[in-house]
């Protein structure tokens, strides 16, 4: 194929994190001159909901008994624009960040219309089930947990793994803080699953100012965490500016639960917070995971158990040296990684995939 490889990108229809990824996946993929159509599946979402409700709501009037519109109602309206889109523009392939929110249906209508579909799985090893469904009706497909791969490829001969990456725009190491950024002793950014709460109240918070991000009102966190509540919606700009002012990043992994016969996998890939705490140079603590030991070596202190993390954090505030010589060393560990790199992979891949069909 001589021309540049033109594809449309569908959002992940989350706004925060799994955007993160489409983001600099897009931003990777137009580096490399790649024509990429972006469907902004989380816009359509919130029109898809608003529309449905107001038709609803006046229908309703003249036809009592007339169905509320549920979850599924609304996420195949917001999704069915994708396969319009692909055929007006032509594309070589559709190129789905997560599919978490893509309704499976409209995924078998662009495989009807004979459009080549690709995904990238962004939720293993924790949606195992879901991801794995979607994987058996596209035509490749990449997890971001090494783990998971044989998973993939029991159902999609066309699997690999792509690890995470970082935003060369977004996550890099600055002399000039940004500001209105809080300079926390701990921060943390990301949402308040059940196993995130306990681990949190677990700790003793006195005399550390740990400032926590994300989603966390109403979840079950005492009052001592409570107060360290400062913000709902981080942009991945803020969060990158939050790591680099603070004196301990946090990067804290969910537990996998088991959604099928089998046993779940336990994760060994690093999160997308591993690379950009990284980039930022910013020290930081991790759930003990192998990709950790084998990145980053023994630059990243790992823990187990909330008290083996509340002896790593009063073991390293005071030491702003070791902190900092820590620091300087992390950017190399993935230099390699940004999503500039990931790119060429699935470009790569998808080259492959439409010269393959192609012939």
């Amino acid at each position: 194929m001589s021309r540049p490889l033109r594809l449309l990108l569908v959002h992940p229809g989350a706004t925060w994190s799994t955007a993160d990824v489409e983001a600099g996946l897009r931003f990777g993929l137009k580096f490399h001159g790649v024509q990429v159509i972006p469907y902004r599946l989380d816009q359509r979402i919130d029109f898809a909901g608003k529309t449905l409700f107001v038709m609803w709501r006046k229908k309703k009037k003249v036809q009592p008994d007339l169905p509320r519109p549920n979850t599924a109602d609304i996420m195949y309206q917001a999704g069915v624009g994708a396969l319009e889109m692909a055929l007006r523009h032509q594309v070589d392939v559709v190129l789905v960040v997560s599919a978490m929110l893509m309704h499976p249906d409209v995924v078998i209508l662009m495989k009807r219309a004979g459009l080549r579909v690709a995904v990238l799985f962004t939720e293993s090893p924790y949606d195992r089930d879901q991801e794995l469904a979607m994987a058996a009706r596209v035509d490749g497909c990449w997890t971001n947990e090494r783990a998971s791969v044989p998973d993939f490829l029991a159902v999609n001969p066309r699997a690999g793994y792509l690890p995470h990456g970082w935003h060369p725009e977004r996550h890099y190491i600055s002399g000039q803080m940004a500001e209105g950024v809080p300079a926390h002793d701990v921060v943390f950014v990301g949402s308040g699953f059940p196993e995130r709460i306990t681990w949190f109240n677990a700790i003793d918070w006195r005399g550390i100012d740990l400032g926590l991000y994300g989603t966390w009102k109403a979840l079950g966190l005492n009052r001592q965490l409570r107060a360290c509540v400062r913000g709902e919606q981080v942009s991945n700009e803020y969060a990158a500016a939050l790591y680099r002012r603070a004196k301990i990043g946090l990067n804290l992994y969910r537990t996998p639960r088991a959604t099928s016969a089998e046993p779940p996998r336990q994760g060994e890939s690093l999160s997308p917070r591993a690379y950009e705490l990284a980039a930022c140079g910013a020290f930081h603590l991790s759930d003990d995971r192998a990709e950790v030991h084998e990145i980053f070596g023994d630059l990243v202190p790992t823990f187990r158990t909330p008290a083996e993390a509340e002896r790593l954090i009063r073991r390293w505030l005071p030491d702003a040296g070791a902190r900092a010589r820590v620091s300087a060393q992390l950017p190399a560990c993935v230099a390699e990684a940004s999503w500039v790199e990931r790119a060429k992979t699935v470009l790569g891949d998808l080259r492959v995939l439409v010269n393959q069909q192609a012939a």
